[in-house]
């Protein structure tokens, strides 16, 4: 493999976006690897907003971004003929049915109007429309716009994918069929993505790499693979607590640097550095007078790598 298919598809060094008086963007040097790589972060991150930028429609403060090799400022036009966007927001015509959306959407990235309207009937089949192409768009449900979404994206065979949020909306069933089409795209049809989401499970499943933002900023890079691995041993814990004192027995956690976060099902999580694991979590809940109910080993997930990046902001 040459050099070149191994330099990143997407760098930014020092960029800076606002909104008026409202940073958005703060200084981000980062870049994404080839393959399938998720652009992880809460909402009002800053992920949409580096995308926009990225395809030239945000002019930073200060900066430099390249997309494929070029300079996002001297050739945004060249950039977004190669680039295959996926928007968080609708973006469909009214009055038009789905094969000749997405057809007009090829003849706007260059096809010429026949192999336009072939690829608009391939890509519709290839997300699960090819049934329903000759209905109108806006009487799409919601999970069916995301697949439109992804195919008028798909329609010109761009060298990257941007999808912002791309399963917003869609129903358990449709959201893993969602991610098998952009695990598929990555893994299997070898195209250059970067999936944008404030869900892990999505960029667990879908990427290999990641850049994890929090507030305008990169907290986190690289293979999801390495930064999952383990720097101590991971437990699941349940405690019994009076009320208002846990703060005190996570303080005193940390202290000791044992990272500690509670889930939403009512168990924590704790990476417990060196070879002391379960035997210095009981004994730091003993002086702590802390009952401790439920502790087994766990493996390190994306889960534990965001709370780890984003509590250090």
């Amino acid at each position: 493999m040459s050099d070149v298919s191994l330099s990143p598809v997407v760098t930014l060094e020092d960029v800076s976006v606002a909104y008026g008086r409202h940073p958005a963007l703060r200084s981000v040097t980062t870049s994404f690897a080839v393959g399938a790589v998720g652009l992880l972060g809460p909402n009002g991150a800053g992920k949409s907003t580096m995308l926009k930028a990225l395809l030239g429609f945000l002019v930073p403060q200060r900066g430099r971004m390249r997309v494929l090799g070029l300079d996002v400022a001297a050739s945004p036009l060249e950039i977004r003929a190669r680039i295959g966007y996926m928007p968080e927001s609708d973006a469909h015509i009214p009055g038009m049915n789905a094969v000749s959306f997405v057809a007009y959407c090829g003849e706007l990235a260059g096809l010429p109007r026949v192999d336009a309207m072939q690829r608009a009937h391939e890509v519709l089949y290839y997300v699960g429309l090819g049934e329903a192409r000759y209905r109108n768009v806006e009487t799409y449900s919601a999970g069916m716009k995301q697949r439109i979404k992804l195919a008028q994206a798909l329609v010109h065979d761009p060298d990257l994918l941007f999808l912002d949020e791309p399963t917003n909306g869609m129903d358990p069933k449709g959201r893993d069929e969602m991610l098998d089409l952009i695990r598929d795209l990555g893994h299997n049809k070898g195209m250059n993505l970067v999936l944008s989401s404030h869900l892990l499970p999505d960029v667990e499943f879908a990427c290999d790499h990641v850049v994890v933002m929090d507030k305008g900023s990169v907290v986190a890079a690289g293979p999801i693979a390495a930064l999952k691995q383990p720097r101590g041993q991971v437990f699941e814990l349940r405690v019994k607590i009076a009320v208002g004192e846990l703060d005190g027995f996570l303080d005193r956690l940390r202290a000791a640097g044992i990272e500690c976060y509670a889930t939403d099902d009512d168990v924590m999580r704790a990476l417990v550095p060196g070879e002391g694991g379960a035997r210095d979590l009981f004994a730091f809940a003993a002086a702590e007078h802390v009952q401790v109910r439920h502790l087994r080993p766990s493996v390190p997930t994306l889960e534990d790598v965001f709370a780890k990046a984003v509590g250090e902001k």
